[in-house]
């Protein structure tokens, strides 16, 4: 059995939003950066690491790109999920003013979250490959001139000067992750509110999809999330991600499962984990989100 290391790994640097949702969610672990997905994963299935904060989707981005590629493939499980705010802080040199900026650094998605004040304050964008990089960079740099957009977390790590707070235009900007584990933690089957993650391919035959997915509407198994991808370069079949809300010990998830078993190849079903789901999702439903 592997020792516990209480280490949680992330992509990013210190100071990442991925680096904020780890604190957020489990206070309690130290915190690895790790340059690539593959090698947050990587940490974690040899043992280096115990768990992964691994971003899938963004309320305003979309989906995160190669993520779904690498969840099934990684072996890993899904144990949890957490929603994390997206700050956006204008962060600057400590001798800087917002009157004397000329350029701004950070992530393009970041870039394109805060139009409206790079507008405002007739800045140039300059796309870096994320934003605690980018706060690390205009650290060295002293540069007045320049500022970058990234955490909070970011502007204490490297000793910047916040120049303005939550500029993001979307005040629901958040991205949700999974937090993954080489052993998956089933919950028990009870009251609570629980996610299923699955992904499947079905065969390529007419109407597939439409009667792999009718189980779960017979049986009454809501699906909150069902994205297709291409694999193996192949423009013939396409793999899909589901998440459903429901146990999958439930009689109704049994049923659901079987029926989408039967319209797809075999071994083609892969339950990548069962988990609480987050409190978030119950307050973002009350808030129309």
């Amino acid at each position: 059995m592997t020792q516990s290391t209480n280490i949680i790994a992330f992509q990013g640097l210190p100071g990442a939003f991925s680096h904020m949702a780890c604190r957020a969610a489990r206070p309690d672990m130290e915190v690895m950066p790790c340059a690539s997905f593959e090698d947050m994963l990587e940490a974690v299935s040899s043992g280096t690491a115990d768990l992964a904060m691994v971003p899938v989707e963004n309320s305003v981005a979309g989906r995160v790109a190669d993520i779904h590629h690498l969840l099934p493939e990684s072996g890993l499980h899904i144990i949890g999920e957490h929603f994390q705010r997206v700050e956006l802080t204008l962060l600057a040199a400590k001798d800087a003013t917002i009157e004397g900026l000329r350029q701004v650094r950070s992530h393009a998605m970041a870039l394109a979250q805060c139009r409206k004040l790079i507008r405002e304050l007739k800045l140039k964008p300059v796309v870096h490959p994320d934003t605690a990089g980018a706060a690390a960079e205009i650290a060295e740099l002293h540069d007045p001139e320049v500022a970058a957009l990234a955490s909070p977390l970011a502007a204490d790590i490297y000793g910047l000067k916040v120049l303005r707070a939550n500029v993001e235009d979307a005040a629901h900007n958040t991205t949700r992750f999974l937090i993954m584990a080489r052993q998956g933690i089933v919950p028990p089957l009870d009251d609570q509110r629980v996610v299923t993650t699955i992904v499947f391919a079905v065969r390529s035959v007419p109407a597939a999809l439409y009667k792999a997915l009718g189980g779960f509407a017979t049986n009454g198994v809501n699906l909150t999330k069902l994205e297709s991808y291409m694999v193996g370069g192949s423009f013939e079949a396409a793999q899909f991600y589901v998440d459903a809300e429901g146990h999958p010990e439930s009689q109704s998830m049994q049923h659901a499962l079987e029926e989408l078993k039967f319209f797809c190849p075999k071994g083609a079903v892969k339950i990548l984990g069962t988990y609480p789901a987050n409190p978030y999702r119950q307050i973002a439903k009350q808030n129309g989100r």
